[in-house]
């Protein structure tokens, strides 16, 4: 069921987001992609965002906020920093302090001068790695503060925001997009699209999620062959 409405997709190039992007595009009649530049280790991230966009045929624009790398250290924009997930007391070294609140801001000051009241992010909190600005009530704090800010109603949807990762694979074969995202996305920390390194975080997350999908659309198969056989 459409929105009937314009949406400005966070997108980065990465399963979630892509995911997202195509959950947008079957739910609002516009749909705008703004990708950031924060100066990210791998900067294919934004090629690989451009190449998306422009396979799909959206429009997509690319802000500098570079500023980011000025105030927090972190290992996706320094090369010396080792990757490393979330430990009992500590944010993993891949969290960029404030991140996603300077994007969803921008996101909401480019999405006033286009028209559009929907921002769509991937946010997740069933897997958000410890990352603090991936929780449901930080979006839907910052979600009041700049409908107040800007005097203007937005909207932040998180299609992703209770699915783990093998929901949120199921959700892209839903779309009819599984093949696509597994082998034109870029999640992987070292930069490596499609399966990735297979080692860092985020790869051993997806990679864990997929299969986690196929076991269990392969068991749903099976048992839709079972009931079939038996009824018959």
């Amino acid at each position: 069921m459409s929105l009937n409405k314009k949406a400005i997709v966070v997108f980065s190039g990465g399963q979630d987001s892509t995911t997202c992007l195509f959950w947008a595009l079957e739910n609002f009649h516009e749909v705008i992609a703004i990708t950031f530049d924060y100066g990210q280790r791998h900067i294919d991230e934004i090629a690989c965002a451009k190449e998306i966009t422009s396979e799909l045929n959206i429009k997509h624009h690319i802000l500098d906020v570079n500023l980011i790398n000025q105030l927090s250290a972190n290992a996706l924009t320094r090369e010396d920093m080792e990757i490393s997930a979330a430990l009992d007391t500590e944010l993993p070294s891949t969290y960029v302090e404030g991140r996603n609140h300077i994007f969803f801001s921008f996101a909401a000051i480019f999405a006033k001068q286009y028209g559009a009241k929907h921002i769509v992010t991937g946010v997740c909190e069933t897997d958000f790695s410890g990352y603090p600005d991936c929780r449901d009530v930080f979006v839907k704090s910052l979600n009041v503060t700049l409908n107040l800010a800007m005097n203007y109603e937005f909207v932040i949807h998180t299609p992703l925001m209770w699915l783990n990762k093998e929901q949120t694979w199921e959700m892209a074969d839903k779309l009819g997009k599984l093949k696509f995202i597994k082998e034109k996305t870029l999640t992987c920390y070292e930069g490596i699209r499609g399966d990735g390194c297979g080692i860092c975080p985020s790869c051993v997350l997806r990679k864990r999620g997929f299969e986690n999908y196929l076991q269990k659309k392969g068991k749903e198969k099976h048992d839709t062959t079972v009931l079939s056989t038996n009824k018959s």
